[in-house]
């Protein structure tokens, strides 16, 4: 039940929205028991985000929510990745991303509880 949401500073085209959602289909198989087949992706682009007081032209806030726990190992991996990701196809430098994560105990799908 992994949800990822990003922020980002830059425009995101339809090709480029496609290209990050296969790629962390993809990147969310790194965590054990995730996969893409229950994967929510959310996207804001324009996004304003400061950084040491100062207006981001390229940033990213990245909220990564997992039901259950991860062991660091593979999170540590997911953030490399993902700025990496990132880096490549926005151009926004990984010193200009936070990755925040979230272990949830308790999620809700298709009318139930997990």
């Amino acid at each position: 039940m992994p949800y990822i949401d990003s922020k980002v500073t830059t425009p995101l085209t339809e090709q480029k929205k496609e290209i990050l959602k296969q790629e962390l289909g993809k990147i969310i198989t790194l965590i054990p028991g995730k996969s893409e087949n229950y994967l929510m992706l959310g996207f804001e682009d324009n996004y304003s985000l400061y950084f040491k007081g100062m207006k981001l032209d390229f940033g990213a806030f990245i909220e990564v929510k997992i039901f259950g726990a991860a062991p660091k190992a593979a999170l540590d991996k997911v953030t490399q990745e993902i700025c990496a990701l990132y880096l490549r196809e926005l151009d926004i430098p990984s010193d200009c991303i936070y990755i925040k994560y979230e272990e949830v105990s308790a999620w809700g799908f298709d009318g139930r509880n997990f």
